[in-house]
């Protein structure tokens, strides 16, 4: 059964752009070129063929699309503060981290930069979907007129009173309690990403100050521990912030005079 992840080889080489480089005009002509080159340089008809078909696997393998990249999605100029600058901080800390990784040299070292470095790409992802989320709750909470709602509560409270002041008492409250709530939200959602943020880079400072001084691996552990428990946090944080926007977002407010 085919995989149903758009990244998987099996579904990146199903696709008509792979499969016009086996049947086109172009193809049949890159077989030939393939032979034709065999033969000159003395390889025979199996040369030929062999020839021929390299030609051919050559054209499939530029046309098979190339695995999505994460973060190429993100893209801070998108979000409003505080939201973007967070995003920004959290790129500056892998770019650092990427920097001391191509500066190193092959071998022991390289290799625990790398296994830490997948850890970072996680969880820079994960800040630019926890900004994503808190933009998005923040745009919500803009829509909302509270000093309108405030107005119209304290109006209502000074009339008569009966059913339909009742429920409309009721209804108003409840818009004050979601912006009190999502205000709450944002707030909380901004502090700790700015906590998780602090701490990825003083892992990345760590990082850099380890490879400088070529420490063992059971240092880098430590690193990588620390990065590994920064990534779980900011997934939790990702979902607390999905489900209160989902929420929030779906209830019925009074929105700010356009």
């Amino acid at each position: 059964m085919p995989s149903s992840d758009p990244d998987a080889l099996r579904n990146r080489f199903l696709t008509p752009k792979v499969a016009r480089a086996f049947t086109d005009a172009p193809a049949i002509g890159a077989v030939g070129v393939g032979a034709a080159a065999a033969i000159l340089v003395g390889l025979g008809p199996i040369g030929a063929v062999v020839g021929g078909v390299a030609f051919l696997a050559g054209r499939v393998v530029v046309a098979i699309p190339r695995k999505a990249n994460p973060k190429r999605s993100i893209d801070p100029y998108r979000l409003g503060e505080p939201w973007r600058r967070l995003v920004r901080d959290a790129m500056a800390a892998e770019k650092s981290f990427d920097s001391t990784v191509k500066g190193a040299r092959d071998g022991p070292l390289r290799d625990e930069l790398q296994a830490i470095g997948s850890r970072i790409d996680e969880s820079l992802l994960q800040c630019w979907h926890i900004a994503e989320g808190g933009n998005a709750l923040s745009q919500a909470r803009a829509r909302i007129d509270v000093h309108g709602a405030q107005r119209d509560l304290d109006e209502v409270q000074r009339s008569e009173q009966n059913d339909t002041t009742a429920h409309t008492i009721e209804a108003l409250r409840a818009q004050l309690a979601t912006a009190a709530r999502m205000d709450a939200t944002i707030t909380e959602t901004r502090d700790k990403l700015r906590l998780l943020n602090a701490r990825l880079d003083e892992a990345v400072s760590r990082s850099i100050e380890l490879s400088a001084a070529s420490a063992g691996s059971g240092e880098f552990q430590q690193v990588g521990d620390d990065v590994a428990s920064i990534v779980g946090e900011m997934e939790a944080l990702r979902q607390a912030v999905d489900v209160v926007g989902s929420v929030d977002r779906s209830l019925p407010g009074r929105t700010q005079p356009g």
